[in-house]
């Protein structure tokens, strides 16, 4: 019981910490900050597995659509 109250009390001090310094509420996150986190995946899964001529003519093709 002293174990559930004691991570209780230290959750709630991070939240508020958190908070304080300017924290986003739980479930958003600013864009920019999700395609930083994916980028890198991204990169690494196009070198593993040599998919990038496959994202070139992905790109090529969306640039052409948008060019219309």
């Amino acid at each position: 019981m002293a174990d559930t109250a004691s991570r209780s009390m230290i959750r709630t001090q991070g939240r508020k910490a958190y908070a304080a310094f300017g924290g986003r509420p739980s479930g958003t996150r600013h864009p920019l900050v999700a395609a930083a986190m994916v980028l890198p995946l991204a990169t690494l899964l196009v070198v593993v597995f040599g998919g990038w001529e496959a994202v070139v003519t992905q790109a090529s093709s969306v640039g052409v659509m948008l060019g219309r």
